[in-house]
């Protein structure tokens, strides 16, 4: 009788254990998506910008008031107002609900080429070494279809690049191409019917070539919405072809169809244009420049060498955006949160987030000013050009992209 309990209460305890893991990992802190092992640099005072369109004196004290919106009787003052001064989500949980917010404004407000970016994963579990890209996808996938859920009445697909790639991801996570009513999971490319090959070697020729499909992108029906993942900048040709056959198309609300562009990392792959066999600069110019960040969360870490002990500086930041808010520039305080340091409306350029970063440093004393360290000497530390090209003003390119 005496075994039989204790065995019961080890049972108890050890579901017990299980559930309070769980929870942890559903709660991981948003500081954790930022890279780990550096010593951070507290901000204790504002800094001043030209730039900046707000500062603040001293940390918020955020609390649970439910964010304003225009269904509650909010005006939309008082929505962007809030959404300037939202901090970064505490969770996966609290990250969900406010990107899947946001895409909500954002499409109310008439755009229908959105932006969601975030880590998928916390860094410390993106800087293990068996962590492979497959690993990453295969979170992306997990949850964009979360994301899709909170849109099931428009009709949503989850579209990966290619059959192959659909195939192999539903083999993994075990599921079908409907795991939720009104969420399916398919591909951009979709081979003829009947043809069961597993490889198709003329879908890699083209995606060589970075020049379209070759006529395999087609739309499905009842869809309003469209949730791109792991496509590289050889594939986004396809979603502009998939944008040119829907556009014009609208639902029963006179709505027309949107595409997310989820987790795609676009930043990284403007970069890509025209190098050999990717699409041409102007793919930026035409299309991407059109897509508009509704949620943006980069996190990026910098070193700077010092005259005195320690003689090296590490700190990081992010760049942080919830539409209709502003761009937000956040340094990371070394203490799991971050410090709020400039606000803008137009999106910064990574040279620019750096030197805001590095100007809320001179402020609190941790380097030297521009004045001590010197003109020639600072010219050599940021060379002349401090934007990319994608970045710089360019006569045939939206400005939603970084708005």
């Amino acid at each position: 009788m005496t075994n039989s309990r204790a065995h019961s209460n080890r049972k108890a305890a050890t579901a017990a254990a299980a559930a309070m893991l769980s929870l942890a990992l559903y709660a991981t802190p948003i500081h954790a998506f930022a890279p780990s092992g550096s010593s951070a640099i507290s901000i204790q005072q504002p800094i001043s910008t030209a730039t900046a369109t707000t500062r603040q004196s001293s940390p918020p004290l955020y609390m649970n008031v439910p964010t304003p919106t225009i269904e509650g009787g909010a005006t939309p003052e008082e929505v962007k107002a809030a959404a300037d001064n939202l901090p970064p989500p505490s969770s996966f949980f609290e990250l969900q609900r406010a990107s899947v917010s946001a895409a909500k404004m954002a499409m109310a407000d008439g755009y229908n080429l959105l932006e969601v970016e975030f880590p998928p994963l916390p860094a410390n579990v993106l800087e293990m070494d068996d962590v492979s890209a497959y690993d990453v996808s295969r979170a992306n996938v997990k949850l964009a279809i979360d994301f899709a859920r909170s849109f099931s009445s428009m009709g949503v697909a989850v579209v990966l690049p290619d059959e192959g790639e659909l195939n192999i991801m539903l083999d993994d996570l075990e599921m079908g191409d409907k795991p939720y009513p009104g969420v399916t999971l398919t591909s951009l490319r979709k081979g003829e019917e009947g043809d069961t090959r597993m490889f198709k070697p003329e879908n890699l020729l083209i995606g060589l070539m970075g020049r379209g499909s070759g006529g395999t992108v087609k739309p499905l029906e009842n869809t309003n919405m469209y949730v791109v993942i792991v496509a590289s900048a050889q594939e986004l040709p396809d979603v502009e072809e998939l944008y040119e056959q829907i556009k014009d198309t609208k639902d029963a609300d006179g709505n027309a169809p949107v595409i997310v562009f989820y987790n795609l990392k676009l930043d990284i792959l403007r970069g890509d244009l025209g190098a050999p066999a990717f699409p041409s600069k102007d793919f930026q110019d035409r299309f991407l420049s059109r897509v508009k960040p509704v949620y943006y969360l980069r996190t990026r870490q910098y070193s700077r060498s010092i005259s005195a002990p320690p003689f090296i500086v590490n700190y990081q930041g992010c760049i942080f955006r919830s539409y209709p808010g502003e761009f937000q520039t956040l340094l990371d305080t070394g203490t799991g949160r971050y410090r709020k340091v400039v606000g803008n409306n137009v999106r910064p350029g990574l040279g620019e987030f750096k030197e805001q970063l590095t100007d809320a440093l001179r402020e609190d004393g941790a380097i030297a000013s521009k004045e001590d360290e010197g003109s020639l000497f600072g010219f050599l530390r940021t060379g002349y050009k401090t934007t990319t090209w994608w970045e710089d003003e360019r006569e045939n390119a939206s400005l939603d992209w970084k708005s």
